[in-house]
Order: structure tokens, then C-alpha cells, then sequence
């Protein structure tokens, strides 16, 4: 890693943290650190359920409970099982709680204006354009990716979403019995893959790699949640999908795309994927593509990852 990188990342953060006061204990004159403050905000006025906020903002649940157990001793907020869900506990604020965040986004706008009201105009778009794309990008770089059980909740779930989506873009709609097979049991290792792709603790991505005989692989359900695309999550799946299989002895990584898939087809093209003849018949494809000479990298996605 470039180390004047590195110091230009921690260079940018200490700027951040002094800008916005990060470092005092009375954050936006709330009287509380950022990390209460920021708890109060992030259950809102409609509330929200403790795993929701454990994982939009990324605490250990140690710290988390102390945090939340410092609000309910304030009398700013009450912790109940979800009436429509027992198992599920839901945080409010209460009435005293709900005046202190009103005053909290107050103060929160104030700060946003006191940082754009120095600058003209072309300074304002130009740092709300980067602001813009820091966020975007530091979503992308909390992406993770873990090789899943495909008979999981979140396999099961990325796996269904990419049904979906193929029926609804696909002209003639899409019945996954008529296709080529990738079920569960051969998405479990060593007869394959699946890769998931994580972001706050959500799986927002998949794809798989099914192993056939004579050094073959073939990549299959291949998907990402419209709502994180942009973030180039497809392009590291395939790079996963790429490890993997040549982690395990696959010499030629192939696939089949249907032609209205024409993002995915480029991406193929883009990572030096060749097209072929079709080596199937799967009534959904159009295009057959192939990729040779994979190259081992240093691990791969050894078996499953157990998610709580």
C-alpha cells in the first residue's frame, strides 16, 4: 500500500474529526459524545429496533448496550419487545428524548451551514460533488465479501432476489426449473461456491461457482441489490468468483448471459472473458463466455461463514 496514501486518508480524517467537533464530549452543544448523541439521532422519532441500529452504525454490542443503557438512565429512551415480534426488541424515544433529538437535528443543521456559508457558490458544489463521492466510496470500501451456506437465510435470500429479477427483465420471464441446475447442494463445497456480499450486515450481493469435471467451473446467480449498484460490488464478486476457482484447480471459468443482461455482458468483455459456442442449452442464453489461464491468488473462500 502507498504509504503517501495513507497518510493522506489519516491527514483527511483528523481534518474531519476537528471541523465537526468529534473529539469534545458536549458534541453540537448536546451536553453528551458523539457516540450517545449519535444513538439518539439514529432512533429517530418512529424508533427503530436494536438490531437495525447495531448494524447501521456498526457498534460491538458491549459498547452498544452501554450507549443505549446511558439514554435509558437519562429517561430519553425505553427499550420493549416488538408487539408483531417477541423476539425482536424496539427502541423509542420518549417525550423528553424526542425534544432533545428536534434540538440535536437542529443543531446538526447549523453545523452543515456554518461549514458551506465561508464559501462562494463553485466552492459549495465542488465540496457537496466530493462529499458526494467520499460517501459513495467509503460505502464501496465497507463491502465485504464471505463465502456462504446457500441453504442459509441470506443465501436463500439473494438467491430468490436474483430469481425475481430475472422475471421481471427477462422478455419471456424466467422459470428457474428450465434453466441450467445451480441448487443448494451444488453450491456446497467441494461441488461449489457461494460467494455473498455484505454492507451494514445486509447481504446485498451473491455469486457462485459450480465445478464441473476436466478443470471446468462455471460461474452462476450472479447479482447484486439495485439499491448498492454503482459501488462496483459486481466487478469484485467476479474477481471472488476468479480466487476461488483458481484456488481449487479450475482452468477455464465459463458462463452463460441472456442478451438483456447487457451490463453483465460488458462486464465479462471488460475482464477478458472470450465468446464462445454455447456449451449448453439453457433456453435463457444468448451469449457463452469462457476466461482461461486463471492465476491463484493467495486464499480463497475456504467454506462458509457462519452470520448470527
Amino acid at each position: 500500500m502507498n504509504e503517501n496514501h495513507l497518510l493522506q486518508i489519516r491527514r483527511f480524517n483528523r481534518t474531519v474529526t476537528h471541523r465537526i467537533g468529534v473529539l469534545r464530549d458536549d458534541y453540537l452543544g448536546s451536553g453528551r459524545p458523539i457516540g450517545e448523541a449519535r444513538l439518539l439521532f439514529e432512533i429517530g422519532l418512529e424508533g427503530a429496533t436494536v438490531r437495525d441500529l447495531r448494524a447501521h452504525l456498526n457498534l460491538d454490542s458491549g459498547y452498544f448496550s452501554r450507549l443505549l443503557r446511558k439514554l435509558e438512565a437519562q429517561a430519553l429512551a425505553t427499550t420493549e419487545r416488538d408487539t408483531a415480534d417477541a423476539r425482536v426488541r424496539r427502541v423509542r424515544l420518549t417525550d423528553t428524548g424526542k425534544a432533545e433529538w428536534k434540538a440535536l437535528d437542529q443543531r446538526s443543521k447549523d453545523m452543515a451551514a456554518s461549514i458551506l456559508e465561508p464559501l462562494g457558490p463553485s466552492q459549495r458544489q465542488r465540496l457537496l460533488a466530493a462529499m458526494e463521492e467520499v460517501e459513495r466510496l467509503l460505502r464501496a470500501s465497507a463491502v465485504t465479501i464471505e463465502a456462504a451456506d446457500p441453504f442459509s437465510e441470506a443465501g436463500q435470500a439473494c438467491i430468490q432476489a436474483y430469481f425475481h429479477e430475472l422475471q421481471e427483465r427477462f422478455d419471456e420471464g424466467f422459470n428457474p426449473e428450465l434453466t441450467v441446475s445451480a441448487s443448494p447442494e451444488e453450491l456446497t463445497p467441494p461441488s461449489g461456491w457461494l460467494l455473498i456480499a455484505w454492507l451494514d450486515e445486509e447481504p446485498v450481493g451473491c455469486s457462485a461457482l459450480k465445478i464441473k469435471e476436466g478443470g471446468y467451473g462455471e460461474i452462476k446467480r450472479m447479482w447484486v441489490a439495485p439499491a448498492v449498484r454503482g459501488l462496483g460490488i459486481a466487478q469484485r464478486l467476479l474477481e471472488a468468483v476468479e480466487v476461488q476457482a483458481a484456488a481449487v484447480g479450475v482452468k477455464v471459468l465459463q458462463l452463460d448471459t441472456h442478451r438483456n443482461l447487457v451490463e453483465a455482458r460488458n462486464m465479462y468483455l471488460r475482464n477478458g472473458y472470450a465468446e464462445i459456442e454455447p456449451y449448453n442449452t439453457n433456453p435463457y442464453a444468448h451469449y457463452w463466455f469462457e476466461k482461461r489461464g486463471l492465476k491463484a491468488k493467495p486464499r480463497g473462500f475456504p467454506g462458509p461463514q457462519s452470520r448470527s
